[in-house]
């Protein structure tokens, strides 16, 4: 397979796997171009065609969850040249009608509360993790209680 899956996880107990594109972008928001043109929406079908390609060749009685997580994708006028919110729909609409699987979107303010909810387990957990992004979002809430003390 050209490419990559960015995030996989699978559930071997439910059967389930969990593939996931990630795109962060934080100036520009979602933006893949193509000869200095927007390319959304061929570029993540691409990307998702290829991932469900590979998980029903090999996982093909797992239940797939397909997702998209990205921090920043704006709108804008719906008929504006770029409007990223309006190429995720088309994408997801793409992916449906091609494999009949619904794509999930992890964006903007759902993003952001993805975040704050593991954020707030590094607050209460204090055991040392093995993620060095769960081990400095534990240290940064540890000296957020320990300043108000």
């Amino acid at each position: 397979m050209q490419g990559e899956i960015d995030v996989v996880g699978i559930n071997l107990k439910n059967e389930e796997i969990f593939i996931c594109e990630v795109a962060i972008h934080l100036i520009t928001g979602l933006q893949y171009v193509r000869d200095n043109r927007p390319n959304n929406i061929n570029k993540l079908t691409e990307k998702f065609s290829k991932n469900i390609d590979y998980t029903n060749k090999y996982f093909p009685k797992h239940i797939k969850h397909v997702m998209l997580w990205s921090p920043i994708v704006k709108g804008g006028a719906e008929y504006a040249r770029n409007n990223q919110m309006r190429d995720v729909r088309k994408v997801c609409e793409n992916i449906k009608t091609k494999y009949k699987v619904e794509l999930e979107v992890i964006a903007n303010e759902k993003f952001l509360a993805c975040i704050e909810e593991l954020r707030e387990h590094a607050r209460k957990e204090t055991k040392e993790s093995k993620s060095p992004v769960v081990r400095l979002l534990q240290i940064e809430e540890r000296l957020k209680i320990l300043k108000t003390q």
